[in-house]
């Protein structure tokens, strides 16, 4: 059974600096997309970053040149950086796994941003 874990969020002031991680495990499938969205209460889920096939990256237009999506080698492991974080930053964070059909999402971590 796969299963898709984050790691790494927390509470932070703004202005600082958070990464995440995610472990997707229970396949020998290497996901062809991985890749992170966010979520406030009330809000539809929306896009952080993704990679597919391990070198094309999309942004969301409000993370754009303060965060950073990796994903080293053929590894079903992504990360994110996230720099100059601001208080709308604050949300749960969701990791997701993809290859064809299939798509597996993680719990979320929460971030939140605030002094």
């Amino acid at each position: 059974q796969v299963q898709v874990v984050e790691s790494g969020g927390g509470l932070v002031q703004p202005g600082g600096s958070l990464s995440l991680s995610c472990v997707a495990s229970g396949t020998r499938i290497l996901f062809t997309s991985m890749g992170w969205y966010r979520q406030v209460p009330g809000k539809e889920r929306e896009l952080v970053a993704t990679i597919m096939s391990g070198r094309f990256i999309n942004y969301g237009d409000s993370v754009k040149d303060r965060f950073t999506v990796s994903r080293p080698g053929a590894k079903n492991t992504v990360y994110l950086q996230m720099n100059s974080l601001k208080p709308e930053d604050t949300a749960v964070y969701y990791c997701k796994a993809q290859f064809k059909e299939f798509t597996y999402w993680g719990q979320g971590t929460q971030v939140t941003v605030s002094s």
